[in-house]
């Protein structure tokens, strides 16, 4: 399986970043660009340790079954799955450029990965593997919602 902390799929994922605009726009779901920008930018700053989130109490039921089911194989992530509302972006516009630069920035990190023992809102405690995978399919799939 790819994981963001392979380089040539890191570099892969910043390219296909770099080619989103302000007239890009989703083949499914309610974000338009801006928004999936900064909802990435936000998945990231918690996957690097930068920000936490408390447990979700349908996490601690059913979060490691639903881990479990996402790293079995390369499926890509389903379209419309739910999120926390603190990863829904409420405002419609702002610096399209910005966000994008900053999440490039942000998947450069992964080259020296050091936040082990993260704990994820929904899917509780993962490890440094299952990070990589995990954040590899989430960067994906938000790319292939808007064509790149």
């Amino acid at each position: 399986m790819k994981t963001i902390f392979d380089k040539a799929t890191r570099d892969e994922l910043i390219s296909r970043i770099s080619t989103l605009n302000e007239k890009s726009t989703p083949q499914w779901g309610k974000m338009n660009i801006y928004q999936m920008l900064k909802h990435c930018v936000l998945c990231e700053e918690m996957y690097l340790g930068k920000t936490k989130y408390k447990r979700a109490f349908i996490g601690r039921l059913f979060g490691r079954m639903g881990l479990r089911n996402l790293m079995k194989d390369e499926t890509p992530l389903q379209r419309n799955a739910p999120t926390r509302d603190a990863f829904k972006i409420k405002e419609v516009s702002g610096d399209v450029n910005a966000e994008k630069e900053k999440w490039m920035s942000l998947m450069e990190e992964y080259a020296s990965y050091s936040n082990d023992g993260l704990v994820h809102w929904f899917f509780g405690k993962m490890t440094k593997e299952q990070v990589g995978y995990f954040v590899y399919k989430h960067t994906d799939h938000h790319l292939r919602q808007f064509n790149s």
